[in-house]
């Protein structure tokens, strides 16, 4: 068995069966660890910029490391003699501590750590740099807001406009004219200022100083102490800081943190809404919000599943005092699953979907194309890619699409994939006329597949997880590379899911309570639905 990072050439015969699915279940076993770690790391120098004490799935690979440790425990313990090939320094000294493990010599670790902390010094100046030129740049972009105003902070999407049309939360501003418009500060200063034109949006970084950003952000890491009486994940934690620190990550969490406070102080807006997924600068804004009397309401925009373990209430260090005062649920399922991660019933009510269309997208046609949407981790993506491969040389159709916001670079020669029948295209799921398949890995395209009647398929990774996010009780067809193949041949199952089970319309009432803080339904209909 090869772990993360690791390389084997062993023929099928000698790899331990099923590895894909046993590291999902390890992964979703191992979730009280993580967020025991979580809690009681919440305090530990630079905790509120990493993404590893927040239970962040997509952000730290923490929690993949629990899940081989839990792995390999389980094979200890087993009367098989198995081998496990690990490269990565950290993994292998942390595995070498556990109970029935055999250990060879280490991989070399001080060449690595040296690496990484130069890269991060390096990853930090630069980004500080960057900042602060947009801290300079959109510092006129503060005369929209005005103390008071209700906003929606939103990511920097390519496909929000200056119309009215926000990714994230449709055309809310164009129901709601007195709605404003903060930008997150992942968005760069030509998408803040394409749609700043519409004078009622403004970025973050306006009330960025540049001056922080070239004083402290260099220096900013996540610095854990030895965790727990017997220090039983030092290592891990070791590795999880190396990495998080060898990027800009840490930084520029600190810089959101940093201006959205300065932001609530100057504005003093009544309420902010935004599209919630518990991360550490979220619960910062809560904590913040809430000094000032800031009523705060996240959007569920999306969708949570059973790996994105940072939606939990157990994450966070401080409880329910970093979540929002409500939660708008996209529909019942969510509503649903959110209560079961600990949310309090009273917080959360059901607003609609603004991001899933009940009519339209693509019609099933057996003879129509696979649409394979590349995921937004690289390492998932390239394996999307060469499942994509593989069903192009039995004789498959495949077009693939980019993500969004995380474009797949080895993907650039289009013309080697165009040769062999890999095309790409640029239009979404949503907007396709006719599939025969959607093979997905994360993202949102599987429960949009799944709602239209597509026949689809989730591609499992044997050396790290795709992230699940479909709620309780969906599901789509499984595939690894080894047997990809297979499960197309054999014919796919279409989806009979019903929208309603798990989304709801928009519902303008709910909004209209979320926006203005006023009722424009009978308070018992109110207390019927959770709004209180």
């Amino acid at each position: 068995m090869a772990v993360t990072g690791s390389t084997a050439d062993l023929p099928a015969e000698n790899r331990l069966k099923n590895l894909a699915g046993r590291l999902e279940r390890a992964f979703v076993d191992s979730r009280n660890d993580w967020w025991s770690i979580c809690r009681r790391g919440g305090d530990d120098p630079g905790a509120a910029f990493s993404h590893a004490v927040t239970a962040g799935s997509f952000g730290s690979d923490l929690g993949l490391m629990l899940a081989w440790t839990r792995l390999v425990d389980e094979m200890a313990a087993g009367p098989e003699t198995i081998v496990v090939i690990c490269n990565d320094a950290w993994l292998f000294r942390h595995l070498a501590t556990r109970d029935g493990v055999q250990a060879g010599i280490a991989p070399a670790l001080w060449p690595k750590e040296i690496h990484f902390a130069l890269r991060g010094w390096l990853a930090r100046s630069r980004l500080a740099l960057r900042l602060a030129s947009s801290a300079i740049a959109l510092a006129a972009q503060r005369p929209p807001m005005a103390t008071g105003d209700t906003a929606i902070l939103v990511y920097g999407h390519p496909d929000s406009d200056a119309a009215g049309n926000d990714t994230y939360f449709g055309d809310l501003m164009k129901r709601v004219p007195t709605l404003k418009r903060v930008l997150h500060t992942d968005a760069p200063t030509p998408v803040a200022l394409r749609l700043g034109a519409d004078g009622r949006t403004t970025s973050l970084h306006a009330w960025g100083s540049a001056c922080f950003a070239l004083i402290r952000l260099p220096w900013t890491r996540w610095q854990p102490r030895a965790e727990g009486p017997d220090h039983t994940h030092r290592w891990l934690l070791r590795r999880a800081a190396a990495r998080e620190n060898s990027g800009g990550g840490p930084a520029m969490n600190r810089w959101q943190q940093h201006c959205q406070e300065r932001w609530l102080i100057d504005v003093k807006p009544t309420r902010v809404l935004w599209p919630w997924e518990n991360h550490g600068w979220e619960r910062a804004l809560c904590r913040a919000a809430r000094k000032r009397n800031i009523k705060t309401i996240g959007y569920q925009h999306t969708v949570v599943g059973p790996h994105q373990l940072n939606y939990a209430v157990a994450a966070n260090p401080d409880g329910v005092d970093a979540i929002p005062d409500q939660i708008a649920c996209d529909g019942p399922a969510y509503h649903d699953e959110l209560k079961a991660w600990g949310v309090p019933a009273e917080r959360l009510v059901i607003a609609g979907a603004f991001r899933f269309r009940r009519e339209g997208g693509p019609r099933f046609d057996p003879a129509a194309l696979v649409f394979v949407p590349l995921s937004a981790i690289p390492e998932a993506a390239a394996a999307q890619v060469l499942a994509a491969r593989r069903l192009v040389d039995v004789g498959f159709d495949v077009v693939i699409k980019d993500h969004p916001m995380y474009p797949f670079i080895a993907m650039g020669d289009t013309n080697r994939y165009n040769g062999i029948g890999l095309q790409r295209t640029t239009v979404a799921l949503r907007d396709q006329k006719a599939l025969s398949a959607v093979l997905y890995s994360t993202g949102t395209s599987g429960l949009e597949a799944l709602l239209a009647g597509i026949p689809t398929v989730r591609l499992m990774l044997d050396d790290r997880i795709a992230i699940d996010v479909l709620p309780n009780g969906v599901s789509a067809q499984t595939a690894t590379i080894d047997t990809v193949v297979k499960t197309f041949e054999a014919g796919l199952v279409q989806s009979t899911l019903k929208w309603d089970t798990v989304l709801s319309p928009v519902d303008d009432g709910v909004w209209h309570y979320l926006v203005n803080g006023r009722h424009t339904r009978s308070p018992a209909k109110l207390l019927d639905e959770g709004i209180s």
